[in-house]
């Protein structure tokens, strides 16, 4: 067609280029060139393009001291696994883009989400994906009654708009935004600059007229959600919906969040009808642990405000490759090679003759460094073969020269610990020294690992 052109745009930074290079010279990135379709802008595109992604309004600046705080400035969405992720409920005026992989459960929780907000919010669910009786049937599945809840399915973006000023919701669903497109820029829906410009359009929606907007966000194959990566930047707060499709158990976490913590998680379990809350994620992580068995142990990890627990399983087996494998699932596998070589050079244990397996049961990944004592002792377990007690948990973080550093929020951990019938705990004694702490179960303090191996089972010992 006359008057269009194809560029090459960096997911990344959006540099542009006429033809695709595999490095992108202004960000570095690798492989991040996507094909776009741009047409050449005519008299008044630039106009009308303004038009449509200006605010509405008075745009004069007021003084802080005479801005007002709204009656209402959080909605609680009725799931308290999601309210925690967000820092307390959906913020008036903020935009939420949530991701994930293909049928990890994102439309069933915002068709659930939608129900609940209906009893005393306008809702308007926005479709690009599915049909108004597509909608109906899984609505009907999950039991959905539908008050104050308006059904859209449209792509268009100026549609769109037009039917928010109708409807005037509260909170507004775009389902998903990698579907949307506007008539004004010549590029097929999903391209960088469709992606962008209709985000930015509801963006301002958002903030002008205070509506709370979730945007659902295609993921590439790489895992990253699809599109210019200034959509990331754009939005309030993204979230990340996780877990295995073959697993009944998910987790949303936030990556960003301008109005709260980055550092909380929600746990969800999907069942036939739709996606159920799980109060108490450590005794769901805990669920069948083997009793008496070597290469297995416990850790309290802190996520945000919440401890957890979780089961850390090791196995070390004699290798037959001239390389000794390393697989590291849940664990940060440059952390395992490092805490491998301090336990090599410290205690003299022979790894380096081993394939070595580490595991976190449930999916969870373990990213704070105090869960380093308790891979250590599994790692140790499984070599001697001398089963860490069951009802001992450890915490702690450990350095190069093998020493065992202080953790924070220990007494939030240890109380988490005694609710789910542990009776001892291995701490730093950095964290008891610094203050006593009060606990309901006996307190292990230990400076180092070379204090750890007198605390495993007593059972046949291999030669190591």
């Amino acid at each position: 067609m006359k008057g269009l052109k194809t560029v090459y745009v960096c997911s990344e930074c959006e540099y542009s280029s006429p033809k695709w290079m595999g490095k992108c010279p202004s960000c570095g990135a690798w492989n991040s060139f996507v094909e776009d379709v741009i047409a050449e802008e005519k008299k008044g595109t630039a106009a009308q393009k303004h038009a449509l992604t200006a605010r509405t309004g008075d745009q004069r600046a007021t003084p802080y001291r005479e801005l007002e705080m709204p009656s209402y400035i959080r909605t609680a969405t009725g799931l308290l696994e999601l309210d925690r992720v967000l820092g307390g409920g959906l913020v008036l005026g903020s935009v939420v883009l949530l991701s994930g992989e293909p049928g990890i459960g994102k439309s069933t929780l915002l068709m659930q989400i939608s129900d609940i907000l209906g009893s005393h919010r306008r809702v308007l669910y926005i479709s690009g994906e599915e049909s108004s009786g597509q909608l109906k049937l899984r609505a009907e599945r999950l039991g959905v009654k539908g008050e104050n809840l308006s059904i859209l399915t449209e792509t268009n973006i100026e549609k769109i708009l037009a039917e928010i000023d109708r409807v005037k919701p509260d909170v507004a669903i775009v389902d998903s935004i990698q579907t949307i497109y506007s008539e004004n820029i010549a590029s097929t829906a999903g391209a960088v600059t469709q992606v962008r410009e209709s985000a930015l359009a509801l963006i301002n929606k958002a903030k002008a007229d205070n509506i709370s907007v979730i945007l659902v966000g295609h993921v590439n194959k790489e895992g990253s959600i699809a599109g210019p990566k200034i959509l990331e930047h754009m939005v309030d707060a993204v979230l990340y919906f996780e877990g295995e499709r073959q697993q009944t158990y998910r987790i949303i976490r936030a990556i960003k969040n301008r109005y709260g913590s980055t550092n909380e998680i929600g746990v969800f379990e999907m069942t036939d009808e739709g996606l159920c809350e799980v109060q108490n994620p450590s005794e769901m992580l805990l669920a069948g642990r083997p009793q008496n068995t070597s290469g297995n142990c416990a850790v309290c990890t802190m996520e945000g405000t919440r401890p957890l627990i979780a089961e850390i399983q090791a196995l070390v087996s004699a290798t037959a490759f001239p390389a000794p494998r390393r697989t590291s699932n849940g664990i940060d596998y440059n952390r395992l090679c490092l805490i491998l070589a301090v336990l090599e050079k410290r205690l003299g244990l022979r790894f380096s003759a081993n394939d070595v397996y580490i595991n976190v049961i449930g999916g969870m990944r373990l990213d704070e460094p105090a869960s380093d004592l308790a891979v250590a002792m599994a790692l140790i377990s499984s070599l001697t073969d001398r089963a860490v007690p069951d009802d001992l948990i450890a915490i702690g973080e450990l350095g190069l020269s093998g020493e065992c550093r202080a953790v924070s929020g220990l007494e939030y951990r240890v109380k988490e610990a005694a609710r789910l019938g542990f009776r001892r705990a291995i701490v730093p004694c950095r964290n008891l020294e610094k203050r006593g702490i009060k606990a309901e179960i006996e307190l292990l303090p230990i400076k180092s690992i070379f204090d750890i191996l007198k605390l495993l089972s007593p059972t046949e010992k291999k030669d190591i």
